[in-house]
């Protein structure tokens, strides 16, 4: 399939929009593979808005707007071709079991045996602090879980009532997976517009399709990481890339519409260094300082031109396809 070019970026795979949710991203994962998907283009059509659009490819609000920064989420100009940022730069964290990001607003599930990943957009905490970082499990599984208003939430809305039952204004949507940690759970939703910003009191939100499928494959005892990783880089065909991710005031800035200020986050050096290794001299410092300042969620080519290893090629070159994929 011919690239297209967006500056900076390698992009393969064109893809139009299904009519109904997509099922969470599921990819085929070898041993020691970097990263996984690919980056795709969307046509605005009329009707259309960024959640939507969001939803129905399975990425989070924050990261198809941090993408398209300059596309108005809810009137998106009609012929506007924007990036779908589905290339993930995998986490530095054990492959086991189920991994969230914070920063990246994701949750990787590696199933056991090995040899895949699935990925899903996370709605993650108001307060940046408020989920714990660390190791946990699935505690237990409910189908239809009542929602019992924790005292923290009935201080600041004291009209709610002793519980919620299931159905369609139950904040914890239809299904729930309870953490080891007292109160923490990972749940769905009755506002999907949520997904992919701040908006939780420490739980993690997930997509109504998304959790569906997340609770029927994961078993009781499954191992839970919870990481804050906003910097990612590897080497991936060859050639060195970064993935630099909002932080968790730009998330709010971008949600809002305003400005979002700019910072370099303080383990971009030492990340980049690491993953270069060796070959920290081809690095190109002055686009991993851009790529750490525009902190778009994007892989960006960091290692200088003629560079790379024999063999290096675009992004998407040492991906594999999600099973089913054509």
């Amino acid at each position: 399939m011919p690239m297209l070019k967006f500056p900076g970026i390698a992009l393969a795979l064109v893809l139009s929009l299904p009519a109904s949710p997509a099922i969470a991203a599921d990819f085929l994962l070898a041993p020691d593979q970097p990263a996984v998907g690919a980056l795709g283009s969307y046509t605005i059509q009329p009707g259309d808005t960024l959640p939507d659009i969001a939803r129905r490819y399975d990425l989070g609000f924050t990261q198809l707007q941090a993408a398209n920064l300059a596309v108005d989420p809810w009137l998106p100009r009609v012929g506007t071709r924007i990036l779908l940022p589905s290339f993930y730069i995998l986490p530095d964290a054990p492959r086991v079991g189920i991994v969230i990001d914070l920063a990246a607003q994701r949750l990787f599930y590696f199933p056991r045996g090995g040899g895949s990943v699935e990925t899903y957009p996370i709605g993650i905490a108001v307060d940046g602090s408020a989920t714990p970082l660390g190791v946990t499990r699935v505690a237990s599984k409910q189908a239809n879980p009542r929602w019992y208003p924790p005292a923290s939430i009935r201080a600041e809305e004291p009209d709610l009532p002793d519980y919620i039952p299931p159905g369609p204004d139950n904040p914890l949507g239809a299904y729930a997976l309870l953490l080891g940690w007292s109160g923490y759970l990972i749940h769905g939703t009755n506002k999907p517009d949520g997904v992919g910003r701040n908006v939780s009191h420490g739980c993690i939100h997930l997509y109504p399709e998304d959790i569906e499928r997340l609770f029927h494959e994961v078993p009781v005892g499954t191992p839970v990481r919870v990481i804050d990783q906003t910097t990612e880089a590897a080497w991936i065909g060859g050639a060195l890339y970064v993935e630099v991710h909002p932080s968790h005031a730009q998330i709010d800035e971008i949600d809002l519409r305003r400005p979002v200020t700019r910072a370099i986050p303080g383990d971009l050096t030492a990340r980049v260094a690491a993953a270069a290794g060796d070959r920290e001299g081809d690095v190109d410092w002055p686009i991993v300082e851009r790529a750490g300042l525009q902190r778009s969620g994007l892989p960006v080519r960091i290692d200088r031109p003629g560079s790379s290893a024999p063999g290096s090629g675009p992004v998407e070159s040492s991906v594999r396809p999600a099973r089913g994929a054509s």
